[in-house]
């Protein structure tokens, strides 16, 4: 027999393809499905979305003849997971429940359950690559894009480190999803054509708005709208770049976002709560009559104000670059991490899908500072900035 991997399948046809492969490469093959969502106090939907999830997953492993465990993680997913969102939401941040989850729950929780089963391995179907090399006789695992460039997932992997890439398989990060459905009906699986998850990574079809709506009451608020040549957006220069006499104070001013008060703008609606929106956002503000829709620039959750402003072009939406303080920094590549007073040009991206920005990081010592060529839109605190050497993820940090 050979080396036992425990592999997270979680109902759908990448996980269920996974399983099939690493079974095919003669590899001892466990399945896990891990029941992450489990509170009778919250009231979703009337569907059940991991019962589902979890039937189909026993289906799939009853198919290809491997074992099959459910582990229930609902008490640890709360506390790392959901209590965390409800929290950064409230404090008017945007958190990324989708790369929490892997941190903290598929890569650490889920990992340590499988090494317990004595695993060499676990494995998921993310579309990622991963290469070890050698380097100054030490291994060192590379985290890679996914060959197929509309379902890389590299972005959500993007806080995972050495030691869990050490004992991590992505046996269809080469593959296209194409191939990967091709395999699924050739092998009759059940979850050959179910459509993708959609929503939150944990509870299925639900709106985000609606979940927040069940612990973070509804407040009654003004929406209001800034017009582009407010004297908030003074500072904004296409053509802006670093003074390198000043680099620090210029670092600093192009990262700093623009600050508004409760006066600002001109009043055009109410909301009912600054704490269901995203910068950026342009669906659910239900103000008409505007030439451009209207865009979520800023929200101040400590006065319960929402400011917008019309187009996606509107100057409030655009930064230069954004700030990562030290203790939110990681390095999945420990070895390229830069030292203080060094800069590098890498690629980068602030969200799943966003094509990758040409940057340049300056490491200072507060922490990152990261300047694109070109301003970015909706640059939210909270978020995720991920940074790539070609198609190698090297490191991210959490949006200050």
């Amino acid at each position: 027999m050979g080396k036992r991997v425990v592999v997270g399948l979680s109902g759908g046809v990448d996980s269920s393809v996974t399983a099939h492969l690493l079974v095919e490469q003669g590899y001892e093959v466990i399945a896990m499905f891990m029941r992450n969502w489990v509170d009778d106090s919250v009231i979703i939907s009337e569907e059940c979305p991991w019962v589902e999830d979890s039937n189909d997953a026993l289906a799939v492993a009853e198919k290809l003849g491997i074992p099959f465990h459910v582990i229930d993680l609902s008490e640890q997913y709360k506390e790392r997971i959901v209590d965390y969102m409800f929290d950064e939401y409230e404090k008017g941040r945007t958190p990324n429940p989708d790369i929490l989850c892997n941190r903290e729950v598929k890569f650490d929780i889920f990992l340590k359950a499988a090494m317990k089963l004595k695993a060499d391995f676990v494995a998921t179907g993310h579309y990622v690559q991963k290469e070890t090399i050698t380097k100054d006789g030490k291994e060192v695992h590379r985290l890679l894009a996914g060959a197929d460039q509309n379902k890389d997932q590299s972005y959500f992997l993007c806080q995972l480190n050495q030691e869990q890439l050490a004992k991590a398989l992505f046996p269809i990060g080469h593959m296209q999803k194409s191939e990967v459905r091709e395999i699924a009906k050739s092998l009759d699986l059940v979850t050959a054509e179910k459509k993708d998850s959609q929503g939150l990574c944990f509870i299925g079809k639900v709106r985000l708005p609606d979940f927040l709506q069940q612990q973070l009451a509804p407040k009654t608020g003004e929406i209001r709208e800034l017009e582009p040549g407010a004297s908030n957006f003074k500072t904004y220069n296409p053509q802006v770049s670093i003074d390198t006499n000043a680099k620090h104070e210029s670092l600093v001013s192009l990262t700093t976002p623009y600050s508004y008060s409760p006066d600002d703008g001109k009043l055009v609606g109410e909301h009912n709560g600054a704490h269901y929106f995203t910068i950026g956002q342009r669906k659910g503000l239900a103000v008409g009559g505007t030439p451009e829709p209207l865009f979520v620039i800023e929200k101040d959750t400590e006065h319960n104000v929402i400011y917008t402003g019309q187009g996606d072009n509107h100057p409030g939406l655009l930064r230069k670059g954004l700030f990562v303080p030290n203790e939110n920094i990681h390095w999945v590549r420990e070895d390229l991490q830069l030292e203080v007073g060094q800069s590098k040009r890498f690629d980068a991206r602030i969200r799943y899908r966003q094509p990758l920005e040409a940057a340049e990081l300056f490491l200072e010592e507060n922490g990152l500072y990261v300047i694109f060529d070109d301003h970015q839109k909706g640059i939210a605190p909270g978020q995720f900035v991920a940074w790539y050497d070609g198609n190698e993820l090297v490191g991210s940090g959490e949006i200050s």
